[in-house]
């Protein structure tokens, strides 16, 4: 940066060129605005595993046990005594995947039933999770 002084004004102030500074600012706007337009995020090269067979997905099953001890497999009504066959057509013992058997309880359900529902489902290799819903009157 060259100072020189103006010979129009007071020989006591300088001034400064701001020529070469114009220059370098221009210069670095067009690199930014080149590279910025090149640089696509979404063509990021990248090297996904891939399976050479599908993926299987948990499979659930819904049980519900209502205050009559009424036991449902989805929306179809079983005895007791043939919960083990209904569930055997929704689980398959020789997948590599676990299933889990959801048991859905009314609140006024003795814990006797939910629990019987729980050994078969174990019985047949399943996981199971049980919820209590409706109220208490």
């Amino acid at each position: 940066m060259g100072l020189r002084k103006n010979p129009l004004r007071d020989t006591n102030h300088s001034e400064v060129d701001a020529g070469p500074l114009n220059d370098i600012l221009f210069i670095l706007l067009m690199f930014f605005l080149m590279i910025s337009t090149l640089a696509n995020p979404n063509v990021i090269k990248m090297s996904v595993p891939r399976s050479k067979s599908d993926t299987k997905t948990k499979q659930s099953v819904v049980v519900s046990v209502d205050k009559n001890k009424n036991v449902y497999v989805g929306a179809t009504k079983v005895q007791m005594d043939s919960l083990e066959s209904a569930l055997r057509k929704y689980i398959n013992q020789g997948d590599s995947v676990k299933p889990a058997v959801v048991i859905n309880a009314d609140s006024a359900t003795q814990w006797g039933e939910v629990v019987q529902v729980m050994k078969v489902a174990r019985k047949l290799g399943a996981t199971t999770s049980a919820t209590v819903s409706g109220s208490d009157n």
